[in-house]
């Protein structure tokens, strides 16, 4: 999509073509978490797109439903009582400014430490109710993260029920849990165009499990480069394969490049969690991966090293090129 012009409401920040109802991604791969062929489905999905969207995850409709009522609650609280809980350094509250290297979206978000399968001691949250909502539903959405990364384990044929899941449930595994916040642009309406919300990215983890509102917004890139639309479903999660999974599975599964277009007319909120293995935690690919003579397409790296790496570059950055052989 092509960048245009800025206007004053939205300075600093790229505009991007409205999408329109043909860019939206028909061939979505669905996997339904209580079948029995889920393993081979989500194999082949993240081979084919490193996505796919998440059915039947047993996570309570009244647990989304009350996270995502208590962030409304944070984020329509004046500004000078939000900033209280920032800035993101890189945890607690931030708006627009996305990292410390320039990248800008129309956004607000917190960004919090995720310790074991609850909230870190350290951050800082504004209420006991948003805490409580927080720790619930984090708690949910990271059991669903390791049933599906067993699921890719056996999808991938690995002997090894935990060869990817445990390096999230390791002590000191590094997760993160992000909530996003997008407001209206309503300066744009009209005009063919949209802020760019959360620019163009693939996320360095293993795994990122996504949930949102019922408003679009979410954009993938497929293989061949073109940027589709992912129709919302406020009852669904998506999956997203990282940088480090990539690595883990020698290429096999592709990190997908994704990024969030604004709407001019509603609000979206997503909520997203992070698995990610702990800082000495050695990435490349899995022995029981590679073929005879196969050899690894990329150097060694820990995961402290490559998220020290991920941090020090910009968002659209090609972050493993520097890691390739």
């Amino acid at each position: 999509m092509v960048v245009l012009a800025s206007t004053p409401a939205v300075d600093h920040i790229p505009l991007l073509r409205s999408p329109d109802p043909g860019d939206y991604f028909s061939g979505m791969p669905v996997v339904d978490l209580s079948s029995p062929g889920a393993p081979r489905a989500i194999a082949d999905a993240c081979e084919r797109f490193g996505f796919f969207k998440l059915v039947n995850h047993g996570v309570p409709a009244d647990t989304m439903d009350r996270l995502e009522s208590e962030a409304v609650r944070f984020f329509s609280l004046p500004q000078a009582d939000k900033d209280r809980s920032g800035p993101a350094y890189p945890f607690g509250y931030g708006s627009k400014r996305i990292g410390l290297n320039g990248d800008m979206g129309w956004l607000e978000y917190l960004l919090l430490a995720v310790d074991s399968a609850s909230l870190s001691g350290a951050c800082a949250v504004p209420s006991c109710a948003l805490l409580a909502a927080l720790n619930e539903y984090i708690a949910a959405v990271r059991k669903v993260a390791v049933r599906v990364m067993e699921a890719m384990a056996e999808g991938l044929g690995i002997a090894a029920v935990d060869a990817l899941s445990g390096m999230v449930t390791a002590e000191g595994s590094d997760q993160v849990f992000r909530v996003n916040h997008y407001p209206p642009c309503h300066a744009l309406q009209g005009l063919g165009c949209s802020a760019t919300g959360f620019g163009e990215h693939t996320d360095p983890q293993l795994i990122s499990v996504l949930r949102s509102n019922g408003t679009s917004g979410l954009q993938i890139a497929l293989q061949n480069g073109q940027w589709v639309s992912v129709p919302s479903d406020r009852d669904a999660f998506f999956v997203n394969v990282g940088d480090s999974l990539q690595v883990l599975t020698n290429g096999r599964f592709k990190s997908v490049k994704h990024r969030v277009v604004a709407n001019s007319l509603k609000s979206r909120v997503s909520m997203i969690y992070f698995g990610g293995p702990a800082m000495t935690q050695r990435i490349a690919p899995l022995p029981q991966l590679l073929g005879a003579g196969e050899q690894s397409l990329y150097k060694d790296f820990t995961w402290g090293e490559y998220k020290k790496a991920a941090y020090n570059s910009r968002l659209g950055d090609n972050r493993l090129a520097q890691f390739h052989r």
